[in-house]
């Protein structure tokens, strides 16, 4: 809700925000390490602090810079925004693990070759990992060093070999998952059903922040 929500109802995002911070209380997530998470966003910060000095439309003057409103109202409707959300996802992360994430996004009828590709994705990375490491050992038990961009020649090569390596791997385990009988659809070894509690929490944050985006609306803030 807080995407559609106009930045300058900012009473609701106060409201979002207090609702995320209520969640992970509840949820027993430590206030330090949800912020520390939440530094990955500083990125894009750094772009929406200048987006007020481009623009057009009505300018103003603050400390002797001159600010478009337009400009300055969408960099801090990504900052909010952005923020919002990147709290929303470490918390989701912080107390649901990958494979439960998969498992509801299979439920919620996500189409099943996105939720097999994330599957592989987070069997296979640690593997992929594994084997940039060994090929770093190799070059560094060679004598080798990426100190300049003379070394990138090498660095590429690296690259170009980690991918073919991967692509070969991929074409092993998907003949090995046709050998034994793969029809395009995996097993899954959770046949549990949700219950009406489990639908009633998972459905209660957005509610309430429908309710609060429509509340604001309603009496024009």
């Amino acid at each position: 809700m807080s995407v559609s929500t106009p930045i300058t109802r900012w009473p609701a995002f106060v409201a979002f925000f207090l609702i995320l911070l209520i969640t992970a209380l509840l949820s027993k997530i430590p206030l330090l390490l949800l912020f520390k998470r939440a530094l990955i966003e500083i990125p894009f910060i750094f772009f929406a602090i200048l987006m007020p000095f481009f623009g057009t439309g009505e300018k103003f003057e603050i400390a002797g810079l001159e600010l478009h409103r337009e400009g300055l109202l969408a960099g801090t409707s990504i900052v909010v925004k952005g923020t919002l959300g990147v709290l929303a996802a470490v918390i989701l992360s912080t107390t649901t693990t990958a494979r439960e994430i998969l498992r509801g996004l299979e439920r919620l009828k996500l189409p099943t070759v996105m939720v097999q590709i994330a599957s592989f994705m987070l069997r296979y990375v640690n593997v992929i990992s594994d084997e940039m490491e060994r090929m770093k050992i190799a070059r560094e038990s060679r004598g080798f060093v990426a100190s300049s961009i003379k070394h990138w020649k090498v660095l590429a090569t690296t690259a170009s070999a980690l991918f073919i390596r991967s692509y070969e791997r991929g074409e092993r385990v998907h003949l090995a998952m046709l050998s034994r009988g793969f029809d395009g659809n995996l097993p899954s070894l959770d046949n549990s059903k949700a219950t009406l509690r489990d639908w009633i929490v998972a459905l209660s944050l957005p509610s309430i922040a429908f309710f609060i985006s429509l509340f604001f609306f309603a009496i024009g803030w």
